[in-house]
């Protein structure tokens, strides 16, 4: 498998579709670097995964934060071959109630964290002249509905970051592929940031008619990953069915 001695960090790797991204890739003979916040879980994860799997406690809203984990990543394994920016947070509401707080995290954690995910590692894969950098979207970054506003503006924004990254690689002759993966509802942890009752329950209601398990999504990732070195999807749009 391609997949196999590929480098890859994982950004939100403690649960959801990180946590599955870094299962299925872990399997397949990667080396793995998991990356968030919560270090029991971290632990517990890589100890179960296996030597190739190490972590790193990350507070993706830190720019040195990133920094130090693509610099620890370099010192464990040498080389960086692939990002997963899957940390992210979704707490709907209607804009007239004002969960600004709601809002700073957000835009901190989907928008930010992505952009200083790809700011940590970009030198290191142009000077490598070889890499990839996974961007998690949404489908809720194609169409925008009540209660997601911000939810919505960031993950349109993380597409935003991700084409126009991507022009950059390629005018600058470079062969860094740039993927953009936008899920439609995934049954993972991250209703569990929502305050507004209102919208957790319609949310929980969608997850349980139509919410995809998070394997499908990372096997989706790992496919990307898969990929020919000079091929690139640009984005995949997977949605369930049901």
């Amino acid at each position: 498998m391609v997949v196999k001695d590929k480098v890859v960090i994982i950004t939100g790797a403690s649960s959801g579709i990180g946590e599955a991204t870094a299962r299925i890739l872990a399997e397949k003979g990667a080396k793995v670097v998991l990356a968030a916040r919560r270090e029991e879980k971290l632990q517990i994860l890589s100890k179960e995964l296996g030597d190739n799997v190490i972590y790193k406690v990350t507070d993706v809203t830190r720019m040195a934060d990133l920094e130090a984990l693509a610099h620890f990543t370099l010192a464990q394994f040498g080389k960086i071959d692939v990002l997963v920016n899957s940390a992210g947070l979704s707490p709907f509401s209607n804009l007239i109630d004002k969960h600004v707080s709601e809002w700073d995290a957000m835009i901190d954690i989907n928008l930010k964290g992505t952009l200083y995910g790809i700011g940590a590692v970009l030198p290191y894969l142009v000077a490598q002249q070889s890499g990839q950098i996974i961007n998690l979207s949404s489908i809720a970054g194609h169409v925008a509905h009540s209660g997601s506003a911000v939810y919505s503006a960031t993950k349109f924004a993380v597409r935003a970051l991700s084409d126009s990254l991507r022009e950059e690689m390629d005018k600058a002759h470079t062969k860094v592929r740039v993927t953009v993966i936008s899920p439609g509802w995934t049954d993972t942890p991250i209703t569990q940031s929502i305050t507004d009752e209102k919208y957790k329950a319609s949310t929980q209601k969608a997850m349980a008619n139509s919410g995809m398990p998070v394997e499908r999504v990372a096997n989706t990732i790992v496919e990307a990953i898969n990929l020919p070195e000079d091929s690139e999807w640009n984005e995949v749009i997977l949605k369930s069915k049901n």
